[in-house]
Parts: C-alpha cells; structure tokens; sequence
C-alpha cells in the first residue's frame, strides 16, 4: 500500500463534556498502510478520539478528513462506514449461534444496514470468506458455533466479520484484553498482516504487546498528543514517565 498519503488528519479538534475537555485543539494524522497505536492514561481522550472519527461524537471545533477528500465531520456514521471506516469494541459481539462460516457470511452480505441471510453468495463473496477464514486462524472452525468459540478466537472472527467488509481504515479498541499470551502473540502477527491490506489504529492498554508489535506509538494526555515516534523513543520520553505512569511499579511495567 501507499504509505506515503494520508489516511486520517485530525486538526485542531476539541469535544468538551459538562466543562471537561475530553479532546483541546487535538492535532493527529495517520498514513495509509500504517499500523500505529494509541496509548495514554484513563481520561487522555483515546475512546473519544475514536468516536469522532467514526462520527459517533461531534466536536465543537476542528476538522477531521478521512482518505483525502472525506469530511468526517459533515458524514453520517453509516455513511463513515460505506466509505471504509470500520470499528471494533472491547467486547467481541458476533452471532452466538451461527457458525464462523456464517457470521462471516452474514457480514459480507451486509448491505446498507441490512444483513441479508440465506441468499447464495457470489463467487467473489465466497473467495473472500475463504481468504478471511486463513487470515483470521479459522479455517479449521469454520462449521464451529461462535458461541463456543475460546476469547481470543471470537475477537479474530469478529475482526475477520470487518475485514470482509473491505475497510480502508480499522480501528481497534483493546483488542487483547483478556486473552492469553499465545493469543496476543497471534493478534499482534494478525494486525501485522492487516496493516498490509488497510490502515489500522489500535488504542492499547497492554503495554507489553505495544512494545512488541508497535512501529509507531503516539500518546495522548489531557486531549492533546504528547509525543509520538518509535515505541523504544516514546518509552524513555521523560514526559510519557511523568503523566502516563505516574506510579513507580507503573514505570517499572513500562520499561520491562
């Protein structure tokens, strides 16, 4: 992919709740084909950075362009993700009591706020489920309920139910928390071959994973960006010591 255009360009962007400032005048941009992770302490406006780039939440002020030409800001959320901004939450939420298979199936037949089941699915759409199915890790639990699926496993097949979509621009809120250690090893080798296909920004709690699958680490405090560059730079910035860890055992966390 392009690396070189931008994908996401917030400027000067400012949400304010009951008098708290979630965002002040937020400056952040992305490049295409990049995977770049978000990280901040509770309160730093990560969630709601997110929000106004999928037009869930309105600023008061500012711009926000998606993909060169869109303007976030004057695009309804369902029109956000026709034009390839795909979200996912914390929580994986998938068809319990349908198979892999068919939740995928079901999300590549996903047709302006319709899901349209049980019709035949073209040759394309069927490639693209099989296709998705070997990126995810499922092939072999492609006829398994989701419902009996492992965490880890309903988080892939829930990331895999957005990739089939064709998104430009994935963004991912605490993708492994709760999952083993083998499992966050596998998402971060997965987000790594998504970041092949579109542009993915991971906001991160797990600080462990971030050093081991981060390129480019931007950090957030009071609604502002902080610093930003390599996870080994940003680690050691004295400022991310100060108001991101705060507490000693914190600190000690951070520079395992």
């Amino acid at each position: 992919m392009n690396s070189t255009a931008t994908i996401l360009d917030v400027k000067n962007v400012s949400v304010s709740f009951a008098g708290f400032k979630a965002l002040n005048a937020l400056n952040f941009s992305m490049a295409q084909g990049e995977l770049r992770f978000v990280i901040g302490p509770n309160g730093a406006g990560k969630t709601t950075l997110l929000d106004v780039v999928t037009g869930k939440t309105r600023p008061q002020q500012g711009t926000i362009t998606f993909n060169g030409a869109v303007n976030v800001l004057r695009t309804t959320e369902h029109k956000l993700v026709q034009k390839g901004i795909e979200r996912k939450f914390q929580t994986p939420t998938v068809f319990g009591s349908l198979t892999v298979y068919e939740n995928l199936e079901a999300a590549v037949s996903f047709d302006a706020g319709v899901i349209k089941l049980f019709t035949r699915l073209p040759a394309a759409g069927e490639e693209k489920i099989q296709t998705t199915l070997k990126l995810i890790g499922l092939q072999e639990r492609a006829d398994v309920r989701a419902g009996t699926l492992a965490h880890g496993e309903k988080q892939w097949l829930e990331i895999g139910m957005l990739l089939v979509q064709e998104p430009k621009l994935l963004l991912l809120d605490e993708p492994v928390a709760g999952m083993t250690r083998r499992e966050r090893n596998r998402t971060g080798e997965l987000l790594q071959e998504i970041a092949q296909r579109c542009s993915v920004l991971v906001v991160e709690h797990d600080m462990e994973f971030v050093r081991n699958f981060a390129t480019t680490v931007s950090v957030l405090h009071m609604g502002q960006l902080l610093c930003q560059g390599p996870v080994q730079q940003v680690q050691s910035d004295p400022r991310v010591i100060e108001v991101y860890l705060g507490r000693k055992r914190d600190r000690d966390k951070l520079a395992a």
